[in-house]
């Protein structure tokens, strides 16, 4: 893999960028805050903005590692923070990242979390050069999967009880696509 780190990437309607804490305000109202948003993630749910600050300080401290990604979703038309995008795992002898997102529920059901894995999957393939790219989500958790469908992963099957996240075990269902899969719908 050729690892660039988190650098800055644009779409349509957003900026996919490196956090700063001055994103922690927006981070803990718009997405790490809400209940709903953190219902099938693996982390809690912050109690406030210094939780969030805490977390943002510590991805800035790993933006100097290549291998790290760790993007904020940003509004181009607000710069308003409104979720965030990652490798969540970098698999080196696969040559492979495991992609994870989560977006503010005001933000939900406009495509903008399509829109931002598009980009990331255009990124790790030309860019990082990797083979294979995955993402998992929770089965109670439809609407995650239909993002991965929209961005072309191909389901791979369900993992049962292979997961925990705030709701406690959970049936994980797995999408993926390789380099040669893609080169095919082209």
């Amino acid at each position: 893999m050729d690892h660039l780190g988190t650098v800055r990437i644009e779409t349509d309607r957003t900026v996919l960028r490196r956090f700063t804490t001055d994103d922690a305000e927006y981070m803990f109202k718009n997405w790490a805050g809400d209940d709903a948003v953190t219902k099938y993630l693996t982390w809690p749910t912050h109690s406030g903005a210094d939780e969030s600050r805490r977390v943002i300080r510590m991805w800035e401290e790993k933006y100097g590692t290549p291998d790290n990604y760790q993007w904020c979703i940003e509004l181009k038309n607000t710069k308003e923070a409104i979720g965030s995008i990652s490798a969540v795992d970098v698999n080196e002898k696969l040559n492979a990242v495991e992609i994870g997102y989560c977006i503010g529920r005001e933000f939900w059901g406009r495509g903008i979390t399509t829109e931002a894995l598009g980009a990331l999957i255009e990124f790790f393939f030309e860019k990082v050069k990797v083979n294979r790219i995955a993402a998992k989500h929770d089965l109670n958790n439809p609407a995650s999967g239909r993002v991965m469908q929209k961005c072309g992963l191909i389901k791979e099957g369900t993992l049962r009880q292979a997961g925990f996240n705030n709701t406690g075990v959970c049936d994980l269902v797995i999408y993926g696509l390789v380099k040669a899969d893609r080169k095919k719908g082209e």
